[in-house]
């Protein structure tokens, strides 16, 4: 006839052909470990782990909430009009939800994510075929300044597209 072993002490029985044989009990009979296995062989460790989860709970809390803010930079490196204005409306938004006062965002701009900040008839003598800055994506640009973004551009791009900084091209 086989030996029938509860399912919670099947992890401490050698199976040999199919039977369960060798079982060895790992829990005293004063101990009762329950549902949960092993973890919680006392009650008396359960309040210290109640406690313990509440203290990081709380705590997770309050650096959630803590005043420091966020670092985030927006990259823009694609020369497509609408993608460079969605990204606009998504740095407008982070601020929106987050707050100027807990977010320190930058926009990193290089390569073909320029053209942002070059108005049309200003790419004329750059290695750019366009510029993207109309007026009323100026005024979206300015205002994300006025808010603390700060638009970093990169060097070698400027000298490598040629955009000549005395001309006021950005």
């Amino acid at each position: 006839m086989p030996t029938v072993v509860p399912n919670r002490l099947r992890l401490h029985c050698t199976r040999i052909y199919s039977r369960w044989v060798n079982c060895k009990s790992v829990v005293d009979k004063e101990q009762d470990i329950g549902m949960h296995g092993h973890m919680f062989r006392s009650k008396n460790h359960l309040l210290p782990m109640l406690l313990l989860y509440i203290v990081a709970g709380w705590h997770a809390l309050v650096l959630a909430d803590d005043a420091t803010s966020q670092k985030v930079i927006y990259h823009v490196n694609f020369d497509d009009a609408r993608a460079q204005q969605q990204t606009l409306r998504y740095i407008q938004n982070h601020l929106n939800a987050v707050g100027e006062e807990k977010l320190d965002l930058r926009v990193i701009l290089h390569g073909d994510g320029l053209p942002l900040l070059l108005e049309p008839d200003m790419a004329d003598n750059t290695l750019f075929s366009t510029g993207y800055a109309t007026d009323e994506l100026t005024a979206t640009i300015a205002g994300l300044k006025d808010r603390g973004v700060r638009f970093l551009v990169c060097a070698n791009t400027l000298r490598g597209k040629k955009v000549d900084l005395t001309n006021d091209h950005l």
